[in-house]
């Protein structure tokens, strides 16, 4: 059943047609219409029949068994002889995550949206959701004010925000005309070099009489290059390419330009080439070809009530340690992933860095895709398939600051210290080792300024007029280009505040985020580029990195917030390693549920127990902390080897802490890949002997062994260990969302958070979770608080089998749970269940209960949800 109060859905759920006692969502709506499930099943039935013709006999005995049990036919008609049948059988996320199929040779087009002007209101618009904001209300007044006068400028003098946004098809390499003859132009922005030239293979490194560059009264550097007589380009596709600049002092270098699309660094080399990347041809939709550039076939994925993010990294993403593929990642990572019920990925490390230790966050060439992974046509066809399978694609980018990289990047282009940057110290990032934009004179601050003294970077000046237009065609290009959804920034804390949030305690006192410590340039920068992103891609979603909890965060850019969707609760995979330094007994269930729960009122959250930081090497998973050095000797499955109690108990608090997280930590939630399954190892990537940046100390490298930069799928693959069982328990998870839509769920309420019993009691939505974390004692008819009255059936329970647990409670076994009235832990109903030692378990409504469900073609193993729920999306 439902109340009215349950559940509120962003987007509608899907249509679904009720086939054989299982709900199946009908395919994404294409240009050709769409067909009801019994209008395919027709179809394909007419298509298997036509085929296989001579077969009459066969086909009548195989539909009439299908017919008389109602399951519908897979996608497309059987190819082969009945025999192959059993091979091409639905899998359950064909029901649960069903492909987006389109007409044969569809293009898919994004259609924009129009950039809204600035309200007339003075940016206080936001301040209606906190009213103690009202303190500071001339900051947001201030701020507003910037942003209205460069949204002015850009519409006085470059044709407005669409415009101004299309840096990438003034700057670098584009085909055009010059007086009548079709070439390519080249444009780089160098205001202080005295000579550029452009140099490749082209021309044998060495630049003739036309290929020297002409420099405009804007500091920008112009040079066309008419084709070849025989129409062929004056510089081949896939050719190496940089300028040759004589930079402000003299001096001469060889730089990438800024705008280059890809960027390779041979194996025998140390330095990176930029790359002319232009495909002379035009591939068929889908089509994926070395010399041909690709096509779109498949439509962004409709954006979901709520996200469950797999966070991952292409390169790291095989089993075996090596520098993995987008092509061996959508052909094997992608199935997996849907498989699990998430339906976003979140990926790393794509924007060059020629340090592939930085994990991508030292960005070299902020316009091209990582080539250790392949080429930029291959990761758009990995995009593509994300997108047929129904998987959101965000991509983790870095306009934080830049690699400090002077052979390989932007960092002094012309060989001075400002251009994109701040100078000196606030325009280098000392952790990063990169440089920070300027959001107003070349694209970073410069001098002191300019660098950041922790992570050993650059910091962009946002004040800076060509580092807005960088910056902001930036994040347009890989949506354009590429068909991102939309992005997780990073290090947004660093840009927001001038100390970085550095050695600084945000304690929520309002003067923290709004006063001297503010880079208010930084913030409208955040402000114009959510403002860009959410106007032009309406489905576009924008996660910031923000530890410090600023007002406003995720409040619309046009009320005066800073525009952000979600801000990841950072603060949650730090109370978690802090929980477990102690004792089990000490575990606070009121400090863990508070942790959880501390978010502003009306500002969406993506909760996590551990992201891609608690996997690096120097820092633990939540796996590792709880199991540690026993997880190489007693992971084996009951029947194939010794077990320990640490590894019992580990498996068991594990299960727990990622439900709970998923339940009170925000609206949407993230894993980082291989975490799922409790993966035994940390990721550490090649690198050799160095120096910490901030402290000078020695850090030893590994020889540049790629051993621990991979995912061990083998182990969560093998039947004989535990790691299965807790892949099992996360996708049961995702797919419990799937049905219940709990995350989004408005109506959230902790009834019960016990300090004795170690137990807490979470309702969301429909459902009620009782997590019991006591070590040893197990509770018999304790009754737990509900809102809703009727009976009640258990759905999900840690201590299932198929995840590894005792089978104490089970949905096969366990009962109806009918509520009765009256008061109990503030809550007008409640019901009596049996809680064990260190066990999860949810229950809700028993109409969409079934204890066989895992057994039925759709079932999910473990999850006893009737069809696919009542509230099922994507």
């Amino acid at each position: 059943m439902r109340t009215g109060s349950s559940v509120i859905q962003s987007t509608p759920c899907r249509s679904v047609a009720r086939l054989s006692g299982v709900t199946r969502p009908r395919n994404v709506a294409t240009a050709a219409g769409e067909m009801s499930p019994l209008e395919v099943l027709r179809r394909e039935n007419e298509l298997l029949k036509a085929t296989v013709a001579e077969a009459s006999a066969s086909i009548q005995e195989l539909e009439g068994s299908l017919s008389s049990s109602n399951v519908p036919l897979p996608q497309g008609a059987f190819a082969g002889s009945p025999a192959s049948i059993d091979s091409r059988a639905l899998a359950p996320e064909d029901y649960w995550s069903p492909t987006i199929d389109v007409p044969a040779g569809y293009v898919y087009e994004d259609e924009y949206g129009a950039i809204t002007p600035v309200p007339s209101h003075d940016g206080t618009e936001c301040l209606k959701w906190d009213d103690t904001l009202w303190s500071h209300a001339d900051h947001f007044r201030y701020r507003w004010n910037i942003l209205k006068n460069i949204r002015n400028a850009i519409d006085q003098n470059e044709g407005g925000m669409q415009k101004f946004s299309q840096g990438w098809k003034i700057y670098g390499f584009n085909r055009g005309e010059n007086n009548g003859r079709t070439g390519i132009w080249f444009r780089e922005w160098a205001p202080g070099a005295k000579a550029l030239a452009l140099v490749g293979e082209f021309n044998n490194w060495e630049p003739k009489e036309g290929h020297w560059a002409f420099k405009n009264g804007f500091g920008v550097w112009e040079l066309f290059l008419p084709d070849n007589p025989d129409g062929s380009q004056a510089i081949p596709h896939r050719s190496k390419i940089k300028c040759r600049v004589e930079t402000i002092d003299g001096t001469w270098v060889e730089k990438i330009p800024a705008w280059i699309k890809w960027a390779t660094q041979e194996w025998n080399e140390v330095l990176f080439n930029g790359v002319y990347w232009c495909p002379d041809q035009v591939g068929a939709p889908g089509e994926v070809h070395p010399d041909k550039k690709y096509t779109f076939k498949y439509p962004r994925p409709p954006r979901p009530r709520a996200l469950r993010i797999y966070e991952c990294h292409v390169g790291m993403s095989s089993e075996e340690p090596k520098v993995n593929s987008y092509s061996e990642f959508r052909k094997d990572m992608l199935p997996r992933i849907r498989k699990l019920g998430y339906n976003a990925i979140q990926i790393m490390a794509i924007q060059e860095h020629a340090y592939y230790g930085s994990f991508g966050y030292h960005v070299t060439n902020f316009f091209g895709a990582s080539s250790r992974c392949g080429t930029p046509e291959e990761l758009k066809a990995m995009i593509d398939e994300a997108h047929r399978l129904g998987l959101i694609v965000l991509m983790d980018v870095v306009h934080s600051h830049a690699s400090k990289n002077t052979n390989d990047g932007i960092n002094m282009f012309d060989g001075t210290d400002g251009m994109y940057f701040h100078s000196g110290a606030r325009g280098n990032h000392w952790m990063w080792d990169s440089r920070l934009f300027n959001y107003g004179g070349m694209y970073f601050h410069s001098g002191a300024r300019g660098n950041h003294w922790m992570w050993d970077s650059r910091l962009f000046n946002y004040g800076n007029w060509e580092t807005l237009r960088f910056l902001l065609s930036n994040a347009r290009w890989w949506m354009d280009e590429y068909k991102f959804d939309g992005y997780r920034f990073d290090g947004v804390t660093s840009m927001m505040y001038h100390h970085h949030g550095l050695s600084y305690a945000f304690t929520g006192q309002y003067d923290e985020y709004f006063g001297m410590n503010t880079d208010v340039d930084a913030v409208v920068y955040l402000q114009l580029v959510n403002n860009l992103l959410h106007d032009l891609f309406p489905n576009c979603i924008t996660i910031g990195e923000d530890v410090s909890g600023m007002p406003a965060f995720c409040r619309p850019w046009y009320e005066g917030g800073v525009g952000f969707d979600y801000r990841l609760n950072m603060a949650i995979a730090d109370k978690w390693i802090e929980v477990m330094k102690h004792s089990d007994y000490d575990w606070g269930m009121a400090d863990i549920t508070h942790t959880m729960t501390n978010r502003r009122y009306a500002e969406a959250c993506v909760g996590y127990a551990e992201s891609h930081d608690q996997a690096l090497v120097g820092d633990k998973t939540i796996a590792f902390w709880l199991m540690d050095k026993d997880m190489y000797d007693y992971m084996a499955a009951p029947g194939h080897g010794a077990s320990s109690p640490v590894i019992d108990r580990g498996i068991a608090l594990h299960k727990m802490i990622r439900l709970i997280t998923m339940a009170l930590g925000g609206e949407s939630y993230l894993n980082f890949m291989g975490n799922e399954f409790g993966h035994p190892e940390w990721i550490d990537f090649p690198r050799d002997d160095t120096y910490d940046p901030s402290t000078g100390a020695f850090v030893p490298g590994n020889g540049g062994s790629l051993e621990k930069c991979r995912r061990r799928w083998d182990l969560c693959d093998a039947d004989f260990l535990r790691y299965k069982f807790l892949c099992a328990f996360d996708r049961a998870m995702c797919h419990l969302d799937k049905a219940f839509g709990f995350m989004s769920a408005p109506h959230q309420w902790v009834s019960r958070k016990d300090e004795g019993d170690k137990v807490v009691v979470v309702e969301r939505g429909d459902l009620v979770m009782v997590f019991n974390f006591h070590p040893t004692t197990s509770y018999t008819d304790y009754r737990v608080g509900c809102n809703n009255g009727g009976t009640y059936k258990l759905l999900l329970s840690s201590d299932e089998e198929v995840f590894g647990g005792w089978r104490n409670l089970s949905k096969e076994t366990d009962g109806d749970h009918v509520s009765f009235g009256g008061d109990h832990d503030r809550r007008p109903n409640s019901f009596l269940v049996y809680a064990p030692s260190r066990t999860c378990a949810v229950y809700g409504p028993a109409d969409w209960a079934d204890p066989e469900a895992d057994r039925k073609p759709a079932g999910i193993p473990g999850l006893g949800v009737k069809e696919l729920g009542p509230y099922y999306e994507y």
